[in-house]
């Protein structure tokens, strides 16, 4: 299937095992403080098989179509060590992952795996929001000396704090599924409501304004 297809495919998926949950109106709060009327825990692909296959084999086509050169999958802790792994199986390449912060006992590691320095590395993640999470990983990796090429993730907010983060980093993502995939099938499968459609529209195009929850 081409990447629309696949948008839709992983959008339908999504919803229908309940990965994500829409609440116009009575929106959740992340991490971040932001009040947000969509949440998405993709760690609940991994247990349904088929919604599993397609998203692991969406992972590792999107990482052969934009990075053929490819030397080393890295996943990050602890959503995406999962996903990397079966990624880098597909793929018969290594894997690693990267830490929150480094070990304090043992050898200190951040970064679990080979040596990274000198080599190609794609980043696994589950979700991209604010990018501040996964372009952590990103500088981690920097550091020790690994050539990242990009990010490859299930699911992306494309929200502008995310997108400009990005930007300014000089780092690509390529997703799998989007916010505006996943209302145009939420919407055409009854999900949510027309006025619930403007007030998740209204959150994303700026999400530091509540008034979104005002409509």
């Amino acid at each position: 299937m081409n990447e629309k297809e696949l948008a839709v495919e992983v959008a339908k998926n999504l919803l229908k095992i309940k990965a994500v949950f829409l609440k116009p109106n009575d929106p959740f709060t992340w991490a971040s403080g932001i009040k947000s009327p969509i949440y998405c825990d993709n760690r609940l692909t991994l247990s349904y098989p088929e919604v599993r296959k397609v998203v692991e084999d969406g992972l590792a086509e999107t990482v052969k179509h934009f990075y053929p050169e490819c030397e080393v999958i890295e996943g990050t802790s602890t959503a995406g060590i999962a996903h990397a792994a079966m990624v880098a199986e597909r793929l018969g390449l290594p894997m690693g992952y990267v830490r929150g912060k480094a070990k304090d006992h043992g050898r200190g590691n951040q970064i679990e795996g080979m040596p990274v320095a000198g080599k190609k590395v794609v980043v696994i993640e589950d979700l991209i929001s604010t990018a501040g999470s996964s372009l952590e990983v990103v500088d981690v990796l920097k550091e020790e000396g690994a050539i990242v090429l990009g990010i490859v993730s299930i699911f992306t907010y494309n929200l502008k704090k995310g997108l400009d983060r990005l930007a300014e980093a000089k780092v690509e993502n390529h997703s799998l599924s989007n916010f505006e995939t996943l209302v145009e099938v939420a919407a055409a499968e009854k999900y949510i409501s027309d006025k619930d459609i403007a007030k998740v529209l209204r959150f994303q195009s700026n999400t530091s304004d509540p008034s979104w929850m005002d409509l």
